[in-house]
């Protein structure tokens, strides 16, 4: 360890742009960290969403493509193609105080956009699936086809 120590600031003269790089990086990882402890909504997991739709009945809404959500979806998951969700819907907006979990086919980011506007609407409990339907069949749980 001591020879690591006395090494290290030479190694860092040599590498300067590679150790700056590790310390961006770092810091970049941490902060989205530190972000993700903060926002006002949370991702699950397959696991963690079980648990969820066993104690909680939340309202599960899949931004999926519609052909997508045809050939599989959360069981019990509401269609809402990403164009036509609204957080003022009158269904949706019926749901303010239920847990409402988002997810759409691979978990690229739309769950997230919409969960980040139903937190400016005021909704209270919001979650997204992590990688989207695609995680859910990959943990090998249930999935429901056709449009219901």
């Amino acid at each position: 360890m001591n020879d690591f120590l006395h090494k290290l600031p030479q190694f860092v003269g040599n590498h300067l742009i590679l150790f700056t790089l590790l310390v961006v990086l770092v810091l970049a990882q941490l902060w989205l960290q530190v972000a993700a402890l903060f926002r006002k909504y949370k991702e699950l997991t397959p696991a963690t969403l079980t648990l969820l739709m066993n104690r909680e009945s939340p309202l599960l809404v899949d931004l999926s493509a519609y052909a997508d959500f045809e050939k599989a979806h959360v069981p019990g998951a509401k269609h809402v193609p990403m164009s036509q969700f609204d957080p003022e819907q009158k269904d949706l907006s019926k749901a303010r105080e239920l847990p409402v979990v988002l997810m759409d086919k691979d978990g690229r980011g739309l769950a997230e956009k919409a969960a980040q506007r139903l937190v400016k609407a005021g909704f209270g409990k919001v979650f997204f699936l992590g990688g989207g339907v695609m995680a859910w069949q990959q943990a090998q749980l249930p999935v429901a086809k056709g449009n219901k």
